[in-house]
């Protein structure tokens, strides 16, 4: 057996469990060996019930005598009780509220392993446990495994799909009676500097920790063992990233020239006079793509703080030196968007601006792709559907990649080999916390845009409950009659735009014939068509429309100075970056602008994100606390594009070990002790880290 061996191999996983694991993403050896236990519990005081004394944490292993569920049948929600026996023949009852479910999980005669805090029930003269964890021990076990889930530190696992931890434990014991130790390739240097074990002894060691380990630093995933794994991970990810890095600087790229025509061209097209931050930005862009190498820079900025204006400026840059722009954007809606913002203030340049997204017929479609690949559009706008096969570029100089955290690394890489080491510049609305922006984005440079255009004031947010919907809507009247616009946005939820558009087409008539029947009011949705929604948004810029009724199509790069309302509806369903985005809907203008969260029925986390909203504007502190509230993986959507698969290490909880993981990595490449260990350590990540980190271009 080794690292690579499937685990239908090992004993006691059949087709059924194979298919279990293999769901999770567990079908090697070494995918089992990186699933850790994710607390630990402290079994190792096993006692006979006889031995038992109030006030102790202990561990018995009894049998069910009897069992039974009283109090509200009906709802499952009863009070269930098992009676436990053992040698010592003394009886200690178990107790668990809600535990209706256990009726058909603890039977009688059943062997079982009790852990919990033994209390004296001076009523019914027993000894008992509330709500013990509890582990049965009959069935898979051989005898010798049995010692595995009492009478130590024991691992506790998530459970995967009907596979218990106890059942896990069993098969990870089972890999490491008949796994040989691995090489170990961290550098030995640091390794002795840190004063980690090998890295057999870690793996061993985090799932099955010693007797003598302290439980504090187990749970808090800092004991000798877990911090080697931790450390490890990020160390391979960030040389990696560093790899890539340098990669990156040595390939051929456009030298874009930058002369009077193209500042000309720029000063024409620029709708305001840009901020200080703004000019910084460009400054930044525009002297990487005059390097004959390919630039890969990550534009970060707040909602309004004019990323879309700094994109279409170095567009012109590469237009005006013979090339193609492609800008992918993650949904329909926001490429609706850019192509009509686009398209607007590049055609008083003469310039062609085309929109290709999947909802096109066949038809249109391969005209639109004659075109590009004829280079008679200088700019192309589209989603996933630019990334087809037969979307051809005659000469792609620069590629835009909007929302970047809504796509994989591999569907970057993707639009960029439509063209010969074109320039990349990606962007993103949703300030990412520094540690994750180094990680995620370490080959790229970050620029960032921290500065909000003159005269804008910060915009209040206030929070209504449903039933006081109208002081919200006379606060909306008091603002219009000032002369001033509103939106009042409605909750897609993506699987089911059909539900979002009915309630918002309900809501317009709603609002346009009982609430504000003497106000002009629009609606706008995904599924109008290009021409309608630009002008529905037109009616709305011309101040022809006052109120409009929308989904969330609005989310990104609409911009009317004259709206100060934004009413976020059922904004408990809304995320918090996608309600910040809502929020920089207004605050465009001079005047003060306000944000109006209405709320249905709200749970723990909903309450927090409304919170968060209300009392700050601070797009980093937002993704901060978005972070902390929905973890690594959800934040960037649910298949974690970009985000590498940890497995120990968690960006969260880790920050500190990470820092110091990056410093000694970019450290190891820029200076390796020998060039025969970075030959060795560039190896190891391509065979062992490359799936699952994406990086594509190491090695």
């Amino acid at each position: 057996m080794d690292l690579t061996t499937p685990l239908t191999y090992i004993k006691g996983v059949g087709p059924a469990r194979a298919a279990m694991l293999g769901a999770k993403g567990l079908v090697t050896v070494e995918d089992l060996l990186g699933y850790v236990p994710f607390r630990y519990e402290d079994r190792s005081n096993v006692k006979t019930i006889a031995q038992l004394a109030p006030g102790e944490m202990a561990t018995v292993i009894a049998e069910v005598r009897a069992a039974k569920l009283s109090g509200f049948r009906r709802r499952n929600l009863g009070l269930f009780e098992a009676r436990f026996t053992d040698a010592s023949r003394a009886i200690l009852v178990g107790k668990w509220f809600h535990g209706g479910y256990l009726a058909n999980v603890l039977g009688d005669g059943m062997k079982v392993a009790l852990y919990g805090k033994v209390e004296f029930d001076s009523y019914a003269g027993d000894l008992t446990m509330l709500h013990p964890e509890f582990e049965i021990l009959s069935g898979d076990d051989d005898d010798g495994e049995a010692s595995l889930h009492v009478g130590r530190l024991v691992p506790i696992y998530e459970a995967v799909s009907k596979l218990t931890t106890r059942v896990l434990r069993v098969l990870t014991h089972r890999v490491f009676e008949s796994l040989p130790p691995e090489e170990d390739f961290l550098p030995q240097y640091l390794r002795d500097r840190l004063k980690m074990p090998d890295r057999w002894t870690a793996i061993r060691q985090t799932h099955f920790p010693p007797p003598d380990t302290d439980l504090r630093l187990l749970n808090a995933f800092r004991s000798p063992a877990q911090f080697r794994l931790i450390f490890e991970e990020f160390f391979w990810l960030e040389c990696g990233v560093a790899l890539k890095r340098s990669k990156a600087r040595t390939l051929p790229g456009i030298a874009f020239e930058l002369n009077d025509r193209v500042r000309e061209q720029i000063k024409a097209m620029l709708p305001f006079k840009p901020t200080d931050a703004q000019k910084r930005v460009l400054r930044e862009i525009a002297e990487d793509m005059k390097e004959p190498r390919p630039m890969n820079r990550l534009l970060q900025g707040d909602v309004g703080s004019g990323k879309t204006i700094v994109a279409a400026e170095a567009a012109v840059i590469a237009i005006e030196n013979g090339y193609q722009v492609a800008i992918l954007a993650p949904t329909e809606i926001l490429a609706t968007q850019h192509g009509l913002y686009f398209k607007q203030i590049l055609s008083k340049l003469g310039y062609v601006t085309l929109l290709l997204t999947g909802s096109f017929t066949g038809r249109e479609k391969a005209q639109l792709k004659k075109l590009v690949a004829e280079g008679l559009a200088h700019v192309v706008i589209g989603t996933h559907a630019l990334l087809e096969k037969d979307v051809e570029f005659k000469r792609l100089g620069l590629a835009i990649v909007d929302e970047q955290h809504r796509f994989g690394v591999l569907q970057r890489l993707g639009l960029v080999q439509k063209g010969v080491h074109p320039d990349v510049l990606v962007m993103t609305a949703t300030p990412i916390p520094r540690t994750l922006a180094m990680t995620l984005y370490g080959d790229l440079d970050v620029s960032i845009i921290d500065q909000l255009p003159p005269g804008r004031k910060p915009i209040k947010t206030k929070h209504y409950t449903a039933d006081r919907i109208e002081q919200a809507y006379s606060f909306l009247k008091s603002q219009i009659d000032e002369g001033r616009q509103a939106y009042v946005v409605y909750p897609v939820i993506e699987e089911s735009e059909t539900q979002a558009v009915k309630a918002a087409q309900k809501m317009y008539e709603h609002l346009s014939q009982e609430v504000f029947p003497q106000i002009p009011v629009g609606l706008m949705h995904g599924r109008l068509g290009a021409d309608e929604k630009e002008a529905v948004m037109q009616r709305f810029k011309d101040g022809a429309i006052q109120i409009l009724v929308s989904t969330t199509v609005i989310e990104v790069g609409v911009d009317v100075p004259n709206a100060t309302v934004m009413v976020v509806e059922q904004a408990e369903r809304f995320g918090l970056a996608q309600m910040h985005q809502l929020r920089g809907r207004v605050g465009r203008g001079a005047a003060q602008s306000y944000c109006i969260l209405v709320t249905e029925k709200m749970n723990d986390a909903a309450r927090e994100r409304i919170r968060t909203l209300v009392e700050s504007t601070d797009g980093f502190y937002i993704s901060e606390m978005d972070l902390k509230l929905r973890g690594p993986g959800e934040f960037f959507g649910t298949k974690q594009s970009g985000l590498p698969s940890l497995r120990v290490a968690n960006i969260l909880r880790d920050g500190e070990i990470l820092d110091v993981a990056r410093r000694d990595a970019v450290d190891f490449i820029a200076h390796p002790p020998s060039e025969a260990e970075l030959r060795r350590a560039v190896g190891y990540i391509r065979d062992h880290w490359q799936r699952r980190y994406g990086l594509v271009t190491v090695g």
